[in-house]
Parts: structure tokens; C-alpha cells; sequence
């Protein structure tokens, strides 16, 4: 299974990735499951200034944009607290 949003956020939106060195920034692109092993993984697009680079990481290392940086991402991941509007 593959879907353009996830927990709150769609296919476009910033995102922050932990666990990648350097001033990088990154947009989701999907999210995946593989229903026969229920590996799931989150393709995000970005990467230094000027790059685009797809990669994949485990969905616990996505945080919304709003994470606060430092020497480590503080707060939790999108995998942790969802970032859905309220209505």
C-alpha cells in the first residue's frame, strides 16, 4: 500500500527527517507498507541546498516541520503524534 498523506501531512509538505547530519530539508512524498512483510517506511524528497534526493526512513524518524532543532530534534515523531486540522 502506498499513500500521498500520512498522519497529517501530504504529499508537498515540509518535513523534518532525524538522524541526517548537516542543514538539509526535506518535503513527504509517501507513505508504504509491504502487506506481505508490514515493513512500513516514509519516501521523503530533498536534501542539501539545490538537491533532490528521494530516500526512505522508518517513520519514527519523521517529525513535522515545527520540530525543534538543535543538537537533537526535540518533541515526537509524526509516527507518535499525528499532526491532524482540528474542525
Amino acid at each position: 500500500m502506498r499513500s500521498t498523506s500520512w498522519n497529517g501531512v501530504r504529499s508537498g509538505d515540509a518535513v523534518v527527517v532525524d538522524g541526517v547530519k548537516g542543514r538539509q530539508s526535506w518535503v513527504f512524498v509517501a507513505y508504504v507498507v509491504n502487506e506481505s512483510t508490514d515493513d512500513e517506511w516514509v519516501e521523503v524528497r530533498g536534501g542539501r541546498v539545490g538537491e533532490a534526493k528521494g530516500r526512505s526512513f522508518r517513520p519514527e524518524a519523521i517529525y513535522p516541520s515545527t520540530a525543534k532543532r538543535g543538537s537533537h530534534l526535540r518533541g515526537l515523531s509524526l509516527a507518535e503524534a499525528p499532526q491532524f486540522p482540528l474542525h
